[in-house]
């Protein structure tokens, strides 16, 4: 079967075409551009990649189109598709039809840590001689990949709340039918398809309703919209962590680079680990849970944390020339701003926190966290802003970080700034939620 992947670019979409090739079928696709890491994959594999969008990618016609979600009505290969009357499907569509149907689906969701968490989960799952399966929008070092295929029924999904494509605007997750399904939590994003947090929770809520009885919900008891999820209804047994029962975590260190782990009151065991902040630990926390409700004993999942390396572009370090670290983080909400921020300054480095931030994303770029972009900069020393192709009036937004912002909307102009202020001992965290024009590249250079 000959399988063209329209958008193959996307994570999620390269990661369609890695399990399509895994299940034996010709893969082609088409992008505009390809993140080179995911190009690298495909390549290996033997998936062709088209550059751009003709519609003469599809002559000789495949026995199936997969469209991403990025994909338009007006694309070129969108309109032949439609006009030729070719099969076609949505990626997450094909997932569940061909990949996750009569398998033990673990899918976590979340506006912030699904792909640290399913990366954990899948690799204490592999630490575990379980042989999961599992598609994540990144890359961790210890999976090597994005997307397995995997020996047994577990599987382990990355479940985005982001619309399903063109012509399917429900939620990518509803598709999933998990058996284990992590909520981290919950804040408004997306702006470009939802109109507030009440839809969201809409989505959420179609995604609780897909859980069997038999099933469990694993959630962050700390988080109020949860909490107004679940209440709508829910038929299916939870487990809480970052609450007062369930799983805990105590950080022993200020770095919180050790931690105590608790369930029910009672000790389960240490883990000393490279990563550190908050954030990472309620993400170890529901990975372990969601593991323990396959059979996998906390001591176990705790063993397989304790070698875990992270996840590229989540606070990934690129390089410390000169003594400076450079750190590529994906953040591009507020709330992981502020707790990027917060795990970095509990670190051991002395030296100042240089930020170079790309408000990137459509719910960015339209300025609806504007309110609190700038005090989630608050642990910054100094804050160096990509101001271009915005909806919003940086100067007033930034205003109150005084002379600790620089905007430009020029790339060599930020990256000159950061240059002539970066001194050795200080760390520099790039984040943005796309490539940024490779600054990251242009900064190692010329630091």
């Amino acid at each position: 079967m000959h399988v063209h992947i329209l958008g193959i670019g996307g994570t999620f979409m390269a990661g369609v075409a890695l399990l399509a090739r895994a299940a034996g079928h010709r893969v082609t696709g088409s992008d505009a551009g390809l993140y080179p890491p995911m190009s690298t994959q495909l390549a290996d594999a033997g998936i062709d990649v088209m550059d751009g969008y003709a519609a003469a990618h599809l002559d000789p016609a495949p026995d199936q189109v997969v469209i991403g979600n990025a994909m338009t009505r007006g694309n070129p290969a969108v309109e032949h598709t439609l006009d030729a009357g070719l099969a076609y499907t949505s990626g997450p569509q094909w997932l569940a039809e061909n990949i996750l149907r009569g398998r033990w689906v673990l899918a976590v969701a979340g506006t912030h840590g699904k792909t640290t968490t399913a990366s954990m989960l899948a690799h204490i799952l592999q630490h575990a001689g379980l042989a999961p399966g599992f598609l994540i929008g990144g890359i961790a070092p210890d999976l090597g990949r994005s997307a397995a295929m995997g020996s047994s029924d577990f599987f382990v999904v990355e479940a985005d709340e982001y619309d399903t494509a063109f012509f399917d605007k429900r939620a990518k997750f509803v598709h999933y039918r998990p058996r284990t399904l992590v909520l981290n939590n919950l804040e408004f994003d997306h702006a470009d398809i939802f109109d507030d947090l009440e839809a969201i929770k809409r989505q959420f809520h179609h995604l609780v309703r897909t859980v069997p009885a038999g099933g469990q919900i694993v959630h962050n008891a700390s988080e109020p919209a949860l909490d107004d999820v679940l209440a709508r209804g829910c038929w299916t047994p939870t487990v809480a962590f970052n609450g007062a029962v369930g799983w805990q975590a105590e950080a022993m260190t200020a770095a919180g680079d050790r931690l105590r782990i608790r369930l029910d009151g009672a000790d389960v065991g240490e883990l000393s680990w490279s990563l550190g902040g908050a954030h990472n630990r309620d993400n170890a926390l529901a990975a372990l849970a969601a593991a323990r409700h396959v059979g996998v004993a906390p001591e176990v999942g705790i063993e397989a944390l304790s070698a875990f390396s992270g996840v590229r572009r989540r606070l990934e370090l690129r390089g410390t020339p000169g003594g400076i670290a450079v750190y590529d983080d994906f953040a591009h909400h507020p709330t992981a701003i502020r707790t990027t921020l917060d795990g970095l300054r509990a670190g051991a480095r002395d030296g100042r926190i240089l930020v170079v931030f790309e408000p990137r994303s459509n719910t960015m770029r339209r300025g609806v966290h504007a309110d609190t972009l700038a005090a989630s900069f608050e642990r910054a020393d100094a804050v160096y802003v990509y101001a271009a192709n915005i909806d919003w009036d940086a100067d007033a937004v930034f205003a109150g970080l005084g002379d600790r912002v620089t905007l430009a909307d020029d790339i060599d102009h930020l990256v000159a700034a950061v240059v002539a202020a970066a001194a050795p001992g200080d760390t520099v965290v790039v984040m943005s939620n796309g490539g940024f024009g490779g600054i990251h590249e242009r900064l190692l250079d010329a630091l």
